[in-house]
């Protein structure tokens, strides 16, 4: 009697059925994650609704707008007293340039301070990113070993952050901004922050 006659035949058919069942189950969960209207770039972040780190960064040297040098960045703890949009950014991340536009945008917005941290980055770069891209940042503090980046559990560039006045953070947005994500999270956040 052969191996394969000692096996029943039904035992092999779950034997072989065994594979195209552990797909189905596995697509079935895909599916049901993929229908589900959660966007994955939404990651959940312990820090919203807490108190921002207090930050305060070196200027990216050599940085100027009409009114002269731009300063480093200095979040105090407890806030700035206006909402401030914290990006943070790097000339080597592509999405960071798909992005740049809409902080453009933002730059113009009533009642927000824009300001952006640079992630492991050259000045140089950094500064020909900006001269070339425009500079919507009140003030952009410089990060090169991303140590301050640790303290507000970014997982990656881009990042952006709303942090209220009295320094809470209120939104993020893990990934580029979109103009999905300013209408749905950044400005309904901000509306809430009475802005």
């Amino acid at each position: 009697m052969s191996a394969q006659e000692a096996i029943p035949r039904r035992r092999r058919g779950w034997l072989v059925a065994l594979p195209l069942l552990v797909f189905g189950a596995l697509a079935a969960i895909f599916l049901t994650q993929l229908l589900s209207g959660r966007d994955p770039q939404t990651l959940p972040s312990v820090l919203v609704g807490r108190a921002a780190p207090a930050t305060s960064l070196p200027a990216l040297e050599g940085l100027a707008d009409d009114a002269g040098a731009v300063p480093g960045l200095d979040l105090p703890a407890g806030g700035t007293g206006e909402p401030t949009l914290v990006n943070v950014f790097a000339s080597w991340c592509g999405p960071c340039r798909v992005e740049h536009p809409m902080l453009m945008a933002l730059a113009d917005h009533e009642g927000l301070a824009l300001t952006g941290i640079n992630y492991k980055d050259r000045p140089a770069q950094a500064l020909s990113f900006l001269d070339e891209l425009g500079n919507p940042f009140d003030a952009v503090g410089v990060d090169p070993s991303g140590t301050s980046t640790i303290d507000w559990g970014v997982y990656g560039v881009p990042e952006t952050f709303l942090v209220s006045g009295d320094g809470t953070i209120l939104w993020k947005q893990t990934g580029p901004l979109t103009p999905q994500a300013i209408e749905t999270g950044l400005l309904p956040a901000l509306r809430a922050a009475g802005q």
